[in-house]
């Protein structure tokens, strides 16, 4: 086997710039960090960077049994190193007990849910590096005032430093995606947690950007305490407004727990 056909179903495009796949192993900086998973490697333009680098203990996470048979014909040296499941499943705090790093081209179709099982991971997972589509990867790396900036942005920077390193075009993958993609390298804060009801925090942030055009004081009504001051002037701003910090203090202000279901 050569090849493989790209998948639709599992969002496939697999890329094929040697240059570009270098440049991506080469971000992850993984400071003192030997574990290293790859999500999806599909045909290994990642994966062969990662099995040379001595400083790293990588294992792959593949769904695809097509790419896993490619993927162990390709580089015999990746046997013991391959795990045959779907990330979303695959239970990391089972396998790994210290510090990893998490790289990878991640599917268009569920980027997004990778990162936010990353960040469920957070205590574990210390650094990220993932390409994923240009659009979603400047809204996470956003910053407070963009109009990119939203519920991804606020949630991932509460605990992680975001950085949106490149943009890769098109023709550096097989099939070529209709889209440019981005990379982008998320390294861990020293935020353990919130002084605020990470819950509520949320479900703050989630309600104020469903209607990012409402000012906080009509958007967040149905949220807001009986006693909420609504002339303070945080109420009268949009979300896109609002930093990390301001969230969490928005947040300690409707810690009344009838108000959360």
């Amino acid at each position: 086997m050569k090849y493989l056909t790209p998948k639709k179903s599992l969002g496939q495009h697999f890329l094929n710039d040697t240059f570009i796949a270098q440049k991506i192993v080469a971000s992850l900086r993984a400071e003192g960090i030997r574990q290293v998973v790859e999500v999806g490697p599909g045909m290994g333009a990642l994966t062969g960077f990662l099995l040379q680098e001595t400083r790293f203990d990588a294992r792959f996470v593949e769904v695809d049994a097509d790419a896993a048979v490619f993927l162990e014909k390709q580089f015999p040296e990746i046997k013991g190193k391959l795990i045959y499941a779907d990330f979303l499943e695959y239970p990391l705090s089972d396998h790994y007990q210290g510090k990893i790093a998490v790289i990878g081209n991640f599917p268009y179709n569920i980027s997004t849910q990778i990162l936010f099982k990353i960040l469920e991971h957070r205590s574990l997972v210390v650094e990220v590096v993932g390409m994923l589509q240009k659009e979603v990867a400047e809204r996470i790396a956003a910053s407070p005032g963009s109009k990119t900036y939203g519920i991804t942005s606020v949630l991932l920077q509460a605990f992680y430093n975001i950085e949106y390193l490149f943009t890769v075009h098109e023709d550096s993958f097989s099939p070529p995606p209709k889209v440019k993609s981005g990379v982008i390298r998320l390294t861990r804060n020293s935020v353990d947690k919130l002084p605020c009801n990470e819950k509520i925090f949320t479900q703050v942030v989630k309600t104020a950007f469903n209607q990012r055009r409402k000012m906080l004081s009509n958007s967040l009504k149905s949220l807001l305490p009986d006693n909420t001051q609504k002339n303070l002037p945080i109420f009268s701003k949009r979300p896109e407004q609002l930093s990390v910090q301001d969230f969490i203090e928005l947040t300690q202000r409707m810690e009344e727990p009838t108000k959360v279901s």
